[in-house]
């Protein structure tokens, strides 16, 4: 029962933190974290994002992107933000790699066993730096909108930025990682039954179907 419970952890955990991965990955890539609707032209909505800058016409569902000239031409929360979420996109392939080989389902020799649980364990344990990585940007990035449309320095005709998908998909995707880097750390915890009880539990078995026989 216990190596049943252990395994299911396992897949939930691989399974929550690749999906996560990919939502992380989409989310750095993604042109929508800021928009900007101006009142002269509500047909046309501007969005940022970490590489380039689109204009959206809701007319006609067309879309035209420019990438940036400069990494320097970004605000500071964008360049931090950027570096933060790659180096976040490359550890957690490295964390998924590592936990991949400490999976159960992977079969390997009995003397190999404590070398898998290890894996697992700090593969589960590396899965928390890429969730942390993916959070504090997008939440900087939020926090900085929120600043800015409240603002009462601006003047109330200045455009104010809003929340676009790509910070709810970061949001979710580095919860995801976190929660699956925890799972594959519980599951390391929960051991197979010693060889000596499992042993005991098929004598015990053969007696039971031997009584049943004689009486």
């Amino acid at each position: 029962m216990a190596v049943a419970h252990r395994h299911w952890m396992q897949l939930a955990g691989i399974l929550l933190s690749l999906l996560g991965w990919v939502l992380t990955g989409s989310c750095n890539y993604l042109p929508d974290w800021k928009n900007l609707s101006l009142d002269i032209n509500e047909l046309e909505t501007w969005t940022m994002g970490f590489w380039q800058t689109c204009i959206v016409q809701d007319g006609t569902g067309r879309t035209q992107c420019k990438d940036f000239d400069s990494f320097l031409a970004l605000p500071a929360e964008f360049r931090v933000s950027r570096i933060l979420m790659c180096t976040s996109n490359v550890l957690g392939f490295l964390s998924l790699l590592l936990s991949c080989f400490g999976l159960d389902f992977l079969k390997m020799r009995e003397t190999q066993q404590q070398l898998k649980k290890g894996l697992l364990l700090f593969g589960g344990i590396l899965l928390w730096l890429p969730g942390a990585l993916t959070l504090v940007p997008v939440s900087w990035v939020a926090h900085v909108i929120i600043q800015e449309f409240w603002d009462e320095d601006i003047s109330e005709i200045v455009p104010r930025r809003e929340f676009e998908d790509a910070l709810f998909t970061g949001w979710f995707g580095g919860f995801f990682i976190f929660v699956g880097g925890i799972l594959m750390c519980t599951a390391c915890s929960t051991t197979d039954p010693p060889s000596s009880e499992r042993y005991s539990m098929a004598e015990m078995q053969d007696i039971h179907q031997h009584w049943e026989t004689e009486y």
